[in-house]
């Protein structure tokens, strides 16, 4: 397997990390997760300021340049015999001793992993699937906002709950905040429909500013549609009429079942996709295509 290391395309198992970077040592890092439609990456220019941001609160010295990147993506992706392609970019503090920093990062690491993307059957995108509420609680940020940082232990031990809980095969797993608010999936934002409103949990409530989340709120507004961002409990999910989680990976997923934390299921609506999940799906999709 071929992967991308600080701009080159080498064997995957020469981009070693060292012992002393502190991607390694405290998890000063960040990634993005992004996919490609007709070879290219979706919304890279959302994805890199995010990343770009994220670099700067973290001091770390790294501003990607979006041409470079895609010429990087598009060699790597070669490399790999791949036309389409889950994405990960990853950058770490690089190398800087034993013991915490007292300045900058100025050589930072970054990787580009790449795989064939995952199949999702269409139906899914119709029948839904089942969202179970989890006893873990969502962590708070280590600043002011989440950012897609190397800090990943909450959403492994979430992942485990999930999977020692009988949920059905493709589940995703719902957090709530210690205040009891509804926050995000294991790796997905959360929208719901109540009373011909779409709603979705406040960045206040220490979600990730998901790139996807961003994109379906203006495709809304676009169509015309009522949404807001608010703090919201599991009562009100289960008063929803239509729910989804979205992610840059599957878009825009129906949720039809929910389960709570002992195992006790409703459906969603009529049990199947709703007609504003219809509607910003296509909308979804139609962005992709004329805007790759």
């Amino acid at each position: 397997m071929k992967v991308g290391y600080n701009g080159s395309v080498i064997e995957a198992e020469k981009a070693v990390v060292g012992v002393f970077d502190h991607g390694f040592l405290y998890g000063m890092g960040l990634f993005e997760t992004f996919r490609t439609y007709g070879g290219h990456a979706h919304k890279l220019n959302r994805h890199l300021r995010r990343l770009a941001e994220g670099c700067e609160a973290l001091h770390i010295h790294y501003s990607p340049d979006e041409a470079q990147i895609r010429s990087w993506l598009s060699d790597v992706m070669a490399a790999n015999g791949l036309t389409e392609a889950y994405v990960r970019m990853t950058v770490s503090a690089g190398d800087e001793g034993l013991g915490l920093p007292t300045g900058d990062y100025t050589s930072p690491h970054v990787w580009l992993l790449v795989k064939p993307l995952p199949e999702t059957a269409a139906s899914v995108y119709e029948q839904g699937r089942e969202l179970r509420l989890l006893r873990t609680v969502r962590n708070s940020p280590e600043g002011d906002i989440r950012l897609k940082s190397l800090h990943y232990m909450n959403n492994i031990i979430a992942k485990r709950e999930l999977q020692r809980s009988g949920a059905a095969p493709g589940a995703e797993g719902l957090l709530l905040t210690k205040e009891g608010w509804l926050s995000e999936g294991i790796v997905s934002n959360l929208f719901f429909v109540r009373d011909g409103k779409l709603c979705t949990p406040s960045l206040a409530t220490g979600i990730l500013p998901g790139i996807t989340r961003e994109l379906v709120l203006e495709l809304a507004a676009e169509a015309g549609l009522a949404a807001e961002e608010g703090l919201y409990g599991w009562d009100e999910l289960l008063q929803a009429d239509e729910v989804w989680v979205t992610s840059s990976i599957q878009e825009l997923v129906p949720v039809t079942t929910l389960t709570d934390a002992d195992g006790q299921s409703v459906t969603v609506g009529s049990g199947c996709a709703g007609s504003v999940h219809r509607l910003l799906h296509e909308c979804y999709r139609a962005d992709a295509a004329a805007k790759t």
